[in-house]
This record gives structure tokens, C-alpha cells and sequence, in this order.
């Protein structure tokens, strides 16, 4: 759907100037899809580890995510099994 395109840019968009402050600590994210509001993406390096995952996934990434893409309720970090 175009209209899912265009939220998608967005989406990578605002994830690349969150990219520089993870890459910082050692960290990075990875988008993996987005689907009826909920955005998947995939916490790497240093950030898998975090003790304040959690708190950057919802209170940073979520936060950003929502304020400036009304479409996106939710983040997921998605774990490989």
C-alpha cells in the first residue's frame, strides 16, 4: 500500500537520527517491518545487552516514534529465537 510506503520512510528516517546515539554506546537498531501501527526493529550490538533496553525502547524510540509518525502505537524489539 503506498500510504504503509510512505509511513515506512518516515519511519527509517526518524530510526537513522536515533541510529548516531546508540552507534555512540555501542549499540545500533535494525527496522525489521511495520504493520497496523506496530513497528518491528531489532536492538544490535551493545543495546541487546542493555540494562536500560528497555527504557530506550519505549521511553526514547517508542516516544519519538508516536510524537512524529501518528500512525505507529507501538514498538517491538524483535529477538531471534
Amino acid at each position: 500500500m503506498e500510504k504503509d510506503k510512505d509511513i515506512i520512510e518516515e519511519i527509517k528516517r526518524i530510526l537513522d537520527k536515533i541510529r548516531p546515539y546508540l552507534n555512540s554506546e555501542g549499540g545500533d537498531l535494525e527496522f525489521i517491518s511495520y504493520e497496523d501501527g506496530i513497528v518491528n526493529i531489532r536492538m544490535l550490538g551493545a543495546c541487546m545487552d542493555c540494562g536500560a533496553l528497555d527504557s530506550t525502547l519505549k521511553d526514547g524510540i517508542e516516544a519519538l516514534l508516536v510524537e512524529y509518525v501518528p500512525e505507529v502505537i507501538e514498538v517491538r524489539n524483535i529477538i531471534d529465537q
